[in-house]
């Protein structure tokens, strides 16, 4: 019990104030570039660490949650266009100190675009549509995300630019308090440097990994923090956690009444999660269904994997 207490007695309980995932923890964050259109339809960029996925599956769309000031210029060019790029920049402590600058509040747009470091060039949705305007993109990020706010969601469509925000405040998108906004952004295009889209659809290596600074925010009124980017370690899925044949073939028989898997189908799939097998052998049978397939052969599932690789490469 003693040894008990002295372990816990090694943990300190601290006040958790504004800003806890800086001011009272340390939080590992990207670190992100919002570009976002003014009145004069010119690209402006803010640093933000605090954007995350949001819907990742199951929906209709895949989204991002940003957290900012609702004083921001990225706020208000949100409210007021709906459009916004996350761009990720790559490890240069040059591009982080220009992150840093970008970031630090009071500049107007003009002011803190006049010696930007960044290249902006026209994304994927300005070729698509040269009628509409839209952020530019940095052409120094190894990612980018084009994106649009969901504005439907928690009744936020009446939100608009004010000199002061009174209550009452939206739970989760738009303006969420006296000081702050959360945008729930619908991801239009996910964009990748050729390389990093090489390696997505044909196989992650050290090599071929993005340099992806991680950001600590601001702390003690002195300093931003970052970790410098080093090749990422691989550590392989255990064995153990394989499915085994006949659990795959026991999920497989009682899916379908007149879809069928052979042994080697059902091998095939011995390596996806237990968690997500029965997603897999739906996606499947509706593929099974669509082509006429009463019996799923190992071929057959090469051939909805290469479908899946393909449908990446298009999106």
């Amino acid at each position: 019990m003693n040894k008990q207490i002295k372990e816990f007695n090694d943990f300190k309980n601290i006040r958790i104030v504004d800003n806890f995932y800086q001011t009272s923890s340390f939080f590992p964050m990207p670190t992100t570039l919002i570009g976002t259109l003014c009145d004069n339809d010119m690209t402006s960029l803010g640093s933000y660490s605090l954007c995350f996925p949001y819907y990742i599956a199951g929906k209709d769309s895949y989204a991002m949650l940003l957290c900012c000031r609702n004083s921001s210029n990225t706020c208000k060019n949100i409210l007021k266009t709906g459009k916004c790029t996350i761009n990720f920049i790559p490890d240069k402590k040059k591009y982080f100190k220009e992150a840093v600058r970008l970031g630090y509040p009071g500049d107007t747009p003009e002011e803190k675009m006049k010696n930007c470091m960044f290249t902006l060039v026209d994304g994927k949705r300005t070729r698509d549509n040269e009628s509409e305007k839209y952020p530019k993109i940095v052409k120094e990020a190894f990612q980018v995300f084009e994106c649009t706010w969901m504005n439907e969601l928690d009744n936020a469509t009446s939100d608009t630019v004010q000199d002061e925000y009174l209550p009452p405040y939206h739970d989760f998108n738009g303006i969420t308090s006296m000081y702050g906004a959360h945008f729930i952004l619908k991801i239009d295009n996910i964009l990748l440097k050729s390389k990093y889209h090489k390696s997505i659809l044909e196989g992650v290596t050290k090599s071929n990994f993005p340099s992806v600074p991680v950001d600590y925010g601001y702390r003690d009124s002195k300093n931003f923090w970052y970790t410098r980017f080093i090749k990422p370690i691989d550590e392989p899925i255990p064995k153990n956690k394989e499915i085994s044949l006949d659990t795959v073939k026991y999920a497989s028989s009682r899916m379908d009444t007149d879809i069928k898997f052979t042994d080697e189908a059902c091998l095939s799939l011995i390596k996806v999660p237990r968690v997500f097998l029965n997603i897999v052998l739906k996606s499947c049978i509706a593929w099974a269904k669509e082509n006429d397939v009463k019996l799923i052969t190992a071929e057959h599932i090469k051939i909805i994997n290469d479908k899946r690789n393909k449908d990446k490469k298009v999106k």
